[in-house]
């Protein structure tokens, strides 16, 4: 599982805190929509890309703040019920300047993928 609270996570110890983590710094949520943007489907597997939106307070603050949500999910197939196999949200919802894109933990790229292709 990915989310913007840190870098993707798998098995379902870490992915269960990742999302108890993300859960914590939103309250009292309020006006949910979905825009789908994508849907497919096969015997197998289905994915979703879709927009999510809601009003909700965000960390300590008591003022409701929009978030939008650009969430893909993919499902696999397993006794006759789809179960969700990857979920990645992020907050690019609009186009964004090439000058955004850099990160400041973009420096550890490399020797996290050489670290991950030897484990």
């Amino acid at each position: 599982m990915a989310n913007p609270f840190g870098p993707p996570v798998r098995g379902w110890e870490e992915v269960s805190a990742r999302l108890d983590l993300a859960a914590s710094n939103y309250r009292d949520g309020q006006d949910y929509e979905f825009e789908n943007i994508s849907t497919v489907i096969t015997r197998e597997l289905a994915y979703t890309v879709e927009i999510e939106r809601i009003r909700t307070r965000v960390g300590g603050s008591e003022e409701l703040t929009p978030i939008a949500i650009r969430a893909t999910t993919v499902f696999r197939r397993e006794d006759g019920t789809w179960k969700v196999t990857h979920r990645h949200g992020d907050p690019i919802t609009s186009m964004r300047p090439p000058e955004s894109v850099p990160q400041s933990d973009a420096r550890t790229w490399g020797s996290a993928r050489l670290r991950s292709a030897t484990a």
